[in-house]
């Protein structure tokens, strides 16, 4: 085989992992729980005759809603790396399982420890609000003072991730993409799987929204 494409459906789970409640996520069921809400009246044909059908029933328990498979081959896998990231998942399904356990900042303030602080200093003279929070509600919280300090908004998740978010045209989105790259270099050392650089744009009085410049600084598989 010369070449294959593996075609992720991110976030279109059908049945929770082992581990799930773990995690918080007991019953996770995102594909079920779509089709119970519209009552079974999903159409997905193209995937339902690869086997989607069957890899949801053979996976959480759920009677499929659509006719028997008439093409493709289906399979249910099981994660055996521990954690609840984005890259275990991609990696894992290329056959990379990880070996080490992802760090998780607490969910406390200031979430992320002295040297990360430290290196924030050293790389941008500082930054805002470092702590757990959701995209636009941090962004709309410390917004004001970044614009006025410039320094950037850092945030993180129950994800194994270090989130920086910057005005495109005050902070530069090149400067927002360097910093993202500075800061990998040590949070990667960490075992943080992502830096991710969340630019936005507006004003106080038009109010801001994020753009589509985001990227993402993900650890290399081992």
């Amino acid at each position: 085989m010369a070449r294959a494409f593996l075609v992720v459906l991110d976030s279109l789970g059908c049945g929770g992992a082992p581990d799930a409640s773990e995690f918080g996520d007991a019953g996770a069921n995102t594909l079920g729980h779509i089709i119970q809400a519209r009552q079974g009246d999903l159409h997905m044909p193209n995937l339902a005759a690869l086997g989607l059908g069957e890899a949801l029933q053979h996976s959480s328990g759920m009677s499929s809603p659509w006719p028997a498979a008439r093409s493709g081959v289906w399979a249910v896998a099981r994660e055996i790396s521990k954690g609840k990231d984005t890259p275990s998942g991609h990696w894992e399904l290329a056959g990379v399982p990880v070996p080490w356990d992802w760090h998780y900042f607490p969910d406390e303030t200031p979430a992320f420890p002295p040297q990360v602080l430290a290196a924030l200093q050293n790389f941008a003279g500082g930054s805002l609000a470092n702590c757990h929070a959701s995209g636009m509600p941090v962004i709309e919280a410390f917004g004001a003072e970044h614009l006025r300090s410039g320094l950037p908004i850092c945030y993180t998740s129950v994800d194994s991730v270090f989130q920086i978010a910057a005005h495109e045209e005050h902070f530069g989105l090149q400067n927002l993409y360097d910093l993202c790259q500075d800061m990998a270099g040590i949070l990667h050392k960490m075992k943080v799987g992502r830096v991710i650089a969340r630019p936005f744009v507006g004003s106080l009085e038009t109010g801001f929204q994020r753009t589509l410049n985001r990227r993402d600084f993900a650890m290399d598989p081992p």
